[in-house]
């Protein structure tokens, strides 16, 4: 990542949450500690931010702190050829007439172009998924019911009893903050408790990931690899990782930016 996308990362982080450490920092962008100390103290010098011990913060505070992670324009802009191939895999899964769920993210919002010649039936926590298909398509669009996270642009709801518990859906397709041997990873807990409240309502469950995904890592499991029916992903995963997916017995698609896609491993 270049500094200016990390300078981005950092002003942006430092908008939503009241203090933000170098490690959060080294996470989200996957820079040094010693590269994310010298952004922040030119910054700091561009009075941009104030530096405390151990991080960053907002030299306006924010009266409502929002979810952790990057935002979702941040993500938009990272790895945009593949999370396309990734998401073009994945709606050649889904058929015409069936429930599907997406969850909220930038990986997943790729799927708006390829759905735009479908019929399906969508839920989504995501408004920008929902804005472009109500917009763009002739599918059938739920939103979840909830407050906006703007910087996510993700609908959560506090409440066990919303219209979520009424969709079934024969996939649901989401991404993840990390992915390791434990499963996949989140950034806030907030989102867990949505994910995992979707995922109840799923028969299968489908991972968009970009093979950068594999080198992340985040202190919240959202859920082990045996929940994964199948994880799409591009050319830059692994060995190790696919070997991990193997064993897991999690069906693994490998996207190519030139449209083709191959079944790697099946359950």
């Amino acid at each position: 990542m270049h500094e200016s996308e990390r300078h981005r990362v950092i002003l942006s982080t430092v908008q939503d949450r009241a203090v933000v450490t170098v490690v959060d920092l080294c996470n989200l962008t996957g820079a040094s500690e010693a590269t994310i100390r010298r952004d922040i103290a030119t910054l700091h010098m561009q009075k941009k931010v104030r530096r405390v011990r151990g991080g960053v913060e907002s030299l306006t505070p924010p009266q409502f702190v929002g979810l952790a992670g990057r935002t979702f324009a941040v993500n938009e802009a990272l790895r945009i050829k593949e999370k396309q191939a990734i998401a073009r895999a994945a709606v050649d899964l889904c058929e015409d007439g069936e429930p599907i769920i997406i969850n909220g993210g930038t990986t997943t919002f790729q799927m708006v172009h390829p759905l735009a010649n479908r019929r399906c039936q969508v839920f989504t926590n995501s408004f920008p998924i929902a804005e472009h298909l109500l917009k763009h398509s002739k599918n059938t669009v739920m939103v979840s019911g909830g407050a906006i996270y703007r910087e996510q642009n993700i609908i959560l709801s506090p409440f066990e009893n919303d219209v979520t518990r009424n969709f079934y859906a024969r996939r649901m397709f989401m991404g993840a903050q990390g992915i390791g041997p434990l499963g996949l990873m989140e950034a806030d807990p907030l989102l867990i408790r949505a994910e995992e409240k979707l995922m109840g309502q799923a028969d299968e469950l489908v991972v968009l990931v970009d093979s950068s995904k594999f080198e992340q890592r985040s202190s919240l499991v959202l859920c082990g690899l045996d929940r994964i029916s199948t994880l799409i992903t591009d050319e830059g995963i692994s060995d190790k990782a696919a070997a991990m997916l193997d064993a897991a017995d999690v069906k693994l698609i490998v996207a190519q930016s030139g449209g083709a896609q191959e079944d790697v491993a099946a359950s």
